[in-house]
């Protein structure tokens, strides 16, 4: 594969906030790169710069070969853009908005009424074309912002957040829709998300970024394989107690690796989690602390996440 996107130092500022810190990565043509990390962490503007949408502080980014800096407009003829803000008009219908949007990238005639009607199918908007889009639930709504963005075939597609606030029906047939563009199209997608099921479900590759800086970048695999097989033990308390007082002693147990205490809940990374369990709560039941929920996950990009940052990627 040939990298379609090649992302070169970039920094974005805003006054004296640095929201993006010299980051560099690269998608591969026919790949989906997910941006995985929490709210703030720097997804949106790297985005925004991308899509030429802001110019870059420092560095640059070459996609398909033309520099956002100094070729933006040839940039913008082979990206498409799904904002995490609905950019659609709600008084028109489905079927006008794509209509509308088509003109503006250049589509008229035939070619425009056929993408149109492509697009809805991709999206499972037939049966609703020709209804005003106010009358659109959320996920409607998200999935025919999608179809704005498919209009004029990108080679390049940006999804900022396409899932946020809709309900589970909508989010499932979004990220199927993402799997067929990618599998059947094969279309580039660079995906920014703060879930990790998300980048675990759709994503060749993944980079983890966090407070502007890209902390990390492979296949699950290779981000899972760089702390091992050791398992996450989550303990849920009660709203009124805390679990501070216990690290200490969580610590100095053989086999745990990291201690991390979040709200009413402490995540323990473990070499073994069955085994580790009984002694955990012996110290919890001599602290008098009720354990409300217990759970044993796998290594996961979330235990990824915690181990590179000492905080849950929800922060």
């Amino acid at each position: 594969m040939n990298p379609i996107l090649q992302v070169n130092q970039l920094v974005k500022r805003y006054g004296d906030l640095t929201a993006v810190k010299g980051i560099s990565f690269e998608v591969q043509e026919g790949e989906i790169f997910s941006l995985l990390g929490p709210n703030g962490a720097g997804k949106t503007t790297t985005i925004s710069v991308l899509s030429t949408l802001f110019p870059p502080s420092e560095g640059d980014a070459l996609i398909a070969g033309h520099s956002v800096v100094r070729g933006p407009y040839a940039v913008r003829r082979v990206i498409g853009i799904v904002p995490q803000e609905i950019a659609l008009y709600e008084d028109l219908t489905a079927r006008e908005n794509l209509q509308f949007w088509g003109q503006l990238y250049g589509l008229s005639g035939r070619e425009l009424k056929e993408r149109c009607e492509e697009v809805l199918e991709q999206t499972g908007l037939q049966e609703k074309a020709n209804q005003r889009v106010k009358t659109f639930s959320g996920g409607m709504k998200r999935r025919l912002n999608i179809g704005v963005g498919l209009l004029h075939r990108p080679r390049l597609l940006f999804m900022d957040e396409p899932t946020v606030g809709i309900d589970p029906q909508s989010r499932r047939a979004i990220l199927d829709t993402v799997k067929d563009l990618n599998r059947q199209a094969g279309m580039t997608i660079l995906y920014t998300t703060h879930y990790m099921e998300e980048a675990q479900e759709l994503s060749h590759r993944v980079g983890i970024i966090d407070h502007g800086e890209m902390i990390a970048i492979g296949t699950q695999a290779e981000l899972v394989k760089r702390i091992g097989q050791r398992e996450t033990l989550v303990l849920q308390f009660g709203e009124d107690q805390s679990a501070a007082a216990i690290i200490p002693q969580l610590e100095a147990m053989s086999g745990v690796q990291q201690v991390i205490a979040e709200n009413h809940s402490l995540q323990v990374l473990v070499n073994d989690a069955e085994e580790i369990l009984p002694a955990v709560i012996q110290v919890c039941t001599a602290e008098n602390l009720k354990v409300r929920t217990i759970q044993i996950q796998e290594p996961n990009l979330e235990a990824v996440f915690l181990q590179l940052t000492g905080r849950a990627l929800r922060d």
